[in-house]
């Protein structure tokens, strides 16, 4: 099974211009000179341990988050009094931009797993960004992703069946872990089946289903919540991805 990375809180005090989720964070297409300003309002703190909230629902706007290690669920509360999933986000992303327009919070962001973080207070961040076009090009840009993530998500869950579903899920998780250096084939999933259904509009019963029936087609193999790939292609062709055509959520 896949090890586990343990987190240290000098791990979570490196550098923007040494971190390696540069590429996917706000430092991209800075100059160093311009990153080491960033650095300097960047807060990073403790690792956040399983079931910890960078922020709440209602909550007071005052910083943005970038998951450096980890991974967060965004989720807001349910007609039924349960919770909609509404993200899973995974190191160099950014949570916390619907706050922007209303000034306060509409979801809850909780720690997966042990995770670590860096929080980005708005103000200094907003001041920084007037003054160099480079950053301020790097939040509009992560602003429109925003957007069309959202249409992405509404596509998937009003045309696409369920094996399609959890299908365009794993390929899309799978691609957003190699764009940071990790495994495409064999990761652990930090959220529950639960979790996953909630976020597809799908029962749990429905996933544990599709999960059993993926592994009976040899597409892949899963113990508990580790994960193999054995056949990247027939999972594309199960979520409806031609070789030419980029999946669900690839630009992450």
């Amino acid at each position: 099974m896949t090890q586990r990375k343990i987190i240290s809180f000098e791990n979570i005090r490196v550098a923007c211009r040494s971190c390696s989720l540069n590429a996917l964070c706000l430092p991209m297409g800075l100059s160093s000179d311009d990153i080491e300003k960033l650095e300097n309002v960047i807060k990073r703190s403790r690792p956040l341990q399983r079931g910890e909230h960078l922020f709440y629902s209602g909550e007071h706007f005052h910083s943005l988050f970038v998951v450096k290690t980890g991974s967060v669920k965004t989720y807001t509360p349910s007609t039924e009094g349960g919770e909609q999933v509404l993200g899973f986000h995974l190191p160099g992303e950014l949570i916390g931009l619907d706050a922007i327009n209303q000034n306060f919070h509409s979801c809850s962001a909780r720690v997966l797993e042990t995770s670590a973080i860096c929080e980005i207070p708005f103000q200094r961040l907003e001041e920084l960004a007037s003054n160099l076009p480079s950053l301020q090009h790097q939040l509009y840009r992560l602003l429109s992703k925003e957007i069309v993530e959202e249409a992405e998500m509404l596509m998937l869950l009003g045309k696409r069946s369920a094996e399609e579903r959890l299908a365009a899920f794993l390929v899309s998780l799978s691609q957003r872990l190699g764009k940071r250096g990790l495994s495409t084939t064999d990761f652990h999933l930090s959220m529950s089946r639960h979790e996953i259904g909630n976020y597809l509009g799908l029962a749990v019963e429905t996933v544990s289903r599709l999960f059993s029936r993926f592994q009976d087609e040899n597409f892949l193999s899963v113990d508990r919540k580790h994960v193999k790939i054995l056949s990247m292609p027939g999972l594309e062709t199960l979520a409806g991805i031609t070789p030419d055509q980029p999946s669900w959520r690839e630009s992450n």
